[in-house]
């Protein structure tokens, strides 16, 4: 599924304080106990695996499946942070210090496989477009990662799991794969 911008990744809200947020299961007639294969956060958008099967979904959680992002950050980025970004920073995880691993890192110069969506005013400074690719996924990693590289996420879009591609699916869509 194409995880459109706004929406968490559940189909069932338990929650008095998040009442009015917009769920997955308002996008399709879902078939009963079927879950998210991990999440993507509200704002951010892009592949989501669901399955049924929970083998399924603890092989691509419990082990070291690449996760490829494609990030929008603040400013032009530059060697030095792409460098630093490879290599690995130490972010803040459930109160505790953390490095995270070295990872895939590359300047995206061409952007045309994502959907156009409005961020912000161009009269706000100049974006760019990077690659990241993790073998983990540690909560509101690629945003804190770019963060403490100097360049603030303003858009984050998960392009493939593994095997799996997004491959021109527009937000809302949903495919069946067999795997």
């Amino acid at each position: 599924m194409y995880k459109p911008y706004g929406f968490l990744s559940q189909f069932v809200n338990n929650q008095k304080k998040r009442k009015s947020k917009h769920l997955l299961g308002e996008l399709n007639d879902f078939p009963e106990g079927i879950m998210a294969v991990g999440r993507l956060d509200e704002k951010s958008e892009g592949l989501l695996l669901l399955t049924t099967d929970g083998k399924f979904s603890s092989h691509i959680t419990g082990s070291k499946v690449e996760k490829e992002y494609h990030v929008m950050v603040d400013g032009i980025i530059n060697k030095k942070a792409l460098n630093k970004l490879r290599e690995g920073v130490k972010i803040t995880v459930k109160g505790e210090s953390y490095n995270t691993l070295p990872c895939k890192v590359n300047v995206l110069s061409n952007t045309n496989h994502i959907i156009d969506r409005y961020v912000r005013d161009e009269r706000h400074g100049p974006t760019s477009w990077i690659s990241i690719t993790l073998k983990e996924g540690k909560y509101r990693q690629v945003r804190k990662m770019t963060a403490k590289v100097g360049f603030p996420t303003l858009r984050l879009v998960r392009v493939r799991i593994g095997n799996y591609e997004l491959n021109g699916m527009n937000p809302g869509d949903v495919e069946e794969i067999n795997y």
